[in-house]
């Protein structure tokens, strides 16, 4: 027996809870993993209280990440005892996920835990952080470097928009963050912020171009955030687009494409190749202060998951939420 965050959805209607569940009904999978820690994502708070359509199942174990001990493989290149971590792949959306004690998964969506990490840093960094990294890369694979200007973090408090912060100071960029919250910009001053702007501007239609002030940016937020930073870009400046927190619209023009040779780069992770996790997290064992992670990160137990999801979505959470599923 284990405990998990059981979604189901019937005639009585959609909910969330603890629950105690049998080793038979875990779903098909080559390995099963005795899980350590998850984290609360935005995704995740989506599904635990179905204010978004992520869930594509019921029931269904919520939890996009994972971080644990192999206890059953038979998958070649996997062995029990290998410590683990998995981000996506639709976990926590179609097949069971890691906001439970124990997980049956394909050995294909997991990659070696780095030996940087415990499996509670890993999950500090969790999806969130990984897809800033994969944000970061972008940014570097468009050419965008720390002589060329300031570069701007959108969602500036959440998982990602913290993450990135941190990563970006660190490897040497001017970061200028944007916030609905700030009173929190002491907090992120201390990750790395040399700025902190207020949202506002961001937030409401705009001009199809602004004034250029960003070589980069990592948007979290989308809609009408998306479309203001892409006006507001320098030339040949990169936007790495991997959130809609404001919405899946973007009430756009092509004249920051065409007139400044703006690229939008979307990240995602979800997908994202094997090889290129590996490089990502491998990047975060290397250039994430975890003296920073530690700052933006908060343990719950398991059941506290579930009034947390609902902050998370009210924009009361900063940072990033590890969840001990073992208590």
């Amino acid at each position: 027996m284990f405990k998990a965050i059981l979604i189901e959805k019937d005639e009585a209607g959609y909910r969330a809870g603890v629950r105690e569940l049998d080793d038979s009904a875990l779903p098909e999978g080559d390995v099963t993993v005795r899980v350590a820690y998850s984290c609360l994502n935005y995704k995740d708070g989506l599904a635990i209280t179905g204010k978004g359509p992520v869930v594509r199942k019921f029931p269904l174990v919520a939890g996009i990440d994972l971080a644990g001990t192999v206890e059953a493989s038979s998958h070649p290149g996997i062995a029990v005892g290998d410590a683990v971590v998995l981000n996506g792949w639709g976990v926590g959306e179609g097949h069971w996920g890691g906001l439970a004690q124990r997980a049956r998964l394909r050995g294909d969506w997991l990659i070696p835990l780095p030996g940087a990490f415990t499996p509670r840093q890993a999950m500090a960094i969790g999806t969130a952080g990984y897809t800033a990294m994969l944000c970061v890369m972008a940014l570097e694979r468009h050419g965008v470097t720390p002589a060329q200007g300031e570069v701007l973090v959108t969602g500036a408090n959440g998982g990602v928009g913290s993450v990135a912060i941190a990563l970006l100071a660190k490897l040497g960029y001017t970061v200028v963050a944007s916030t609905g919250r700030l009173d929190e910009a002491g907090f992120l001053k201390s990750l790395g912020a040399a700025e902190v702007i207020d949202r506002a501007p961001f937030s409401a239609p705009g001009r199809p171009l602004a004034k250029e002030r960003w070589a980069g940016a990592v948007d979290t937020v989308g809609s009408h955030t998306l479309a203001n930073v892409c006006a507001s870009m320098r030339y040949r400046g990169t936007v790495a687009a991997c959130g809609l927190a404001q919405g899946m619209d973007l009430p756009a023009t092509v004249a920051p494409f065409i007139l400044r040779g703006v690229t939008l780069a979307g990240v995602d992770s979800v997908m994202c190749p094997r090889a290129e996790r590996i490089e990502a997290w491998n990047r975060l064992a290397r250039d994430l202060d975890m003296s920073k992670l530690d700052l933006i990160t908060h343990e719950i137990g398991l059941a506290e998951a579930i009034p947390t999801a609902a902050a998370l979505l009210a924009g009361q959470v900063r940072g990033r939420v590890v969840v001990d599923v073992n208590r």
